[in-house]
């Protein structure tokens, strides 16, 4: 819709509808945009939040979305002429667009989140499937985007190695590309003919390089760094101010072999999000040219969510074989690529290139915190392993951050281990995220997204049962659930009744002794929504305890956190 308002503005200038879509944007940039140009906050709806509400683990960001994202600042470039729709396009394009289609095009993402404890994957196909074929249409449409040509200006809007012919004017132009951007900041572009005499080259001098992450204060850069950028005619430096519109604009008769060399230093940088927006407070997102970048578990041999970001962090680059990412893919892997890539030196001057995989990872000194045995808070010091963003999930379900923490304040250490999270966890109604009743992750509420629960959903008025089988023999006396509850819109409610019985020496399920609570009578099990419910029962000694739940007529049923203690 919003690309279709762009497109009637651009038509026929009318200036109420340009007013509205420049608004909209304006509020999606400043308020409601993802740091990996993903949009839509919310599944409920598929719709936008309010403003600054940007949850990271229970994003949606639909690929779909992604994809007419880049359509409507497309078409916002087409109507204004101005290099703050591309630095948007971009941002998406290569991070919460790309990742929704795995690196051999054989699994996808419907959503595309910015953190996950495990239960997010990759699927093949899906019910609905808009996500996988537009993805599948959108790729080809992508050389469309890289230049565009006005009256007598070629915009020179994405970096990519491409052969390109184009009108000016009606009289043809040829030009090429040779470069491994995004993997490094160097771009050679000849041209290879001209028929159209006189006219000018507008190269894009991406925000990203003069130190604007999006045309906001929504996110800004906290590293101090200053990165600069070179452009050279036939080997002969060239002033490279851009003007209002964000472009370095050469004009010439161009000739045949005409040659810019385009230099932008790439190094990794430190991102904070406006304080507004309470999801990101005390974290920080890590990139490097337009990629973002996120810690997954594969590469870290440790609780990443329990990670800390050193205050001056320093970060080496390394690679990653592309076949490392599709081991486990049920499609043949695709050859692999090699690219040029960088090094840093502690200042993170670029020294030496090498010839590498087309992944290329960052690596910097952190500390692990978590609690001992006994409880109490301890730092270790660790090696913190990032890749690209549109790169995670390839190897299976796990824990993945794009926001890290970096203030002490903001920090999840790994919980001491619990009888519950050392259990092997079954249940009559199987889903993949089965180990969100054991995580030891609590809700602020029984709504709340950001912490992962299990559900019973399609299923309705029926008893279901979880249980937990301990690794020997243990004695417990109370046992808490924390409900999930997505009403009035969503299909899980607070259960109808719900017991906890313990399997005896011969193998049979025998309900526990339930022990009224002060104050209360008959004995009984609490029901509430927004609030742990405990019961305490007669002490049993068990290998295992079973949940048995009766849900509501209309309505399934979902847990967030089951202890035993």
């Amino acid at each position: 819709m919003y690309a279709g308002m762009a497109d009637v503005a651009a038509l026929t200038g009318d200036s109420a509808y340009i007013r509205a879509i420049d608004r909209i944007w304006d509020n999606i940039v400043q308020k409601k945009l993802y740091i990996t140009g993903g949009i839509g906050a919310t599944a409920s709806g598929e719709a936008f939040g309010r403003n600054y509400e940007l949850p990271n683990m229970s994003a949606y960001c639909e690929t779909c979305a992604a994809i007419g994202n880049v359509y409507v600042n497309h078409r916002l470039f087409l109507l204004h002429g101005l290099s703050k729709y591309y630095d948007v396009l971009e941002r998406t394009l290569y991070n919460g667009l790309i990742s929704g289609v795995s690196l051999d095009g054989g699994a996808f993402f419907y959503p595309n989140p910015l953190a996950s404890m495990g239960q997010h994957q990759r699927q093949a196909w899906f019910g609905c499937a808009c996500c996988p074929s537009n993805i599948c249409r959108f790729i080809p449409s992508l050389p469309g985007y890289v230049y565009a040509v006005r009256d007598r200006n070629v915009y020179v809007n994405l970096f990519m190695s491409n052969d390109a012919t184009l009108q000016v004017s009606g009289k043809e132009v040829r030009l090429s590309q040779q470069t491994n951007y995004p993997w490094n900041g160097d771009i050679d572009l000849t041209i290879n003919e001209n028929r159209a005499g006189d006219f000018a080259l507008k190269i894009r001098i991406p925000g990203w390089v003069r130190g604007s992450v999006v045309p906001s204060d929504l996110y800004s850069y906290s590293d101090g760094k200053r990165l600069s950028y070179s452009i050279s005619f036939n080997g002969k430096a060239i002033g490279v101010v851009p003007t209002d519109d964000g472009y370095v604009t050469i004009c010439s008769r161009w000739r045949k072999g005409d040659h810019i060399t385009i230099h932008f230093d790439m190094e990794p940088r430190i991102v904070r999000a406006n304080n507004a927006v309470e999801a990101d407070r005390g974290l920080v997102s890590i990139e490097r040219g337009p990629l973002v970048y996120c810690a997954e578990h594969t590469d870290n041999d440790f609780d990443i969510s329990g990670i800390l970001i050193n205050q001056n962090p320093v970060f080496q680059l390394g690679t990653k074989p592309i076949s490392a990412f599709l081991a486990s893919s049920p499609l043949p892997a695709i050859p692999e690529q090699s690219s040029p890539t960088r090094s840093l030196s502690p200042k993170g001057e670029e020294k030496g290139e090498e010839k590498g995989p087309a992944i290329t990872t960052l690596a910097t000194d952190a500390q692990l915190l978590d609690f001992d045995p006994r409880g109490r808070l301890r730092a270790a010091d660790v090696q913190l392993t990032l890749i690209p963003y549109y790169a995670w999930c390839h190897r299976g379900p796990g824990k993945m951050q794009v926001w890290l923490p970096q203030d002490l304040s903001a920090t999840t250490p790994a919980l001491s281990p619990t009888l519950a999270s050392q259990s092997t966890v079954t249940a009559s109604h199987k889903m993949a995220a089965i180990t969100a009743v054991n995580d030891r992750l609590m809700p602020k509420h029984s709504n709340d997204r950001n912490v992962p629960y299990y559900h019973t959903w399609p299923k309705k008025a029926t008893t279901e049962w979880i249980q937990y089988e301990f690794p020997s023999a243990a004695t417990i006396q109370s046992s808490t659930v924390y409900w999930f509850d997505d009403g009035p819109w969503g299909g899980c409610r607070i259960p109808v009744s719900w017991r906890i019985l313990y399997q005896t020496a011969d193998g049979q399920w025998q309900p526990v002794s339930v022990l009224a609570a002060p104050g209360a009578e008959p004995a009984s099990y609490p029901i509430r929504k927004d609030a742990s419910c405990t019961v305490e029962f007669q002490p049993v000694t068990t290998t295992a305890v079973r949940l048995k739940v009766t849900q509501p007529e209309e309505y399934s049923i979902g847990i967030y956190e089951w202890s035993v203690k």
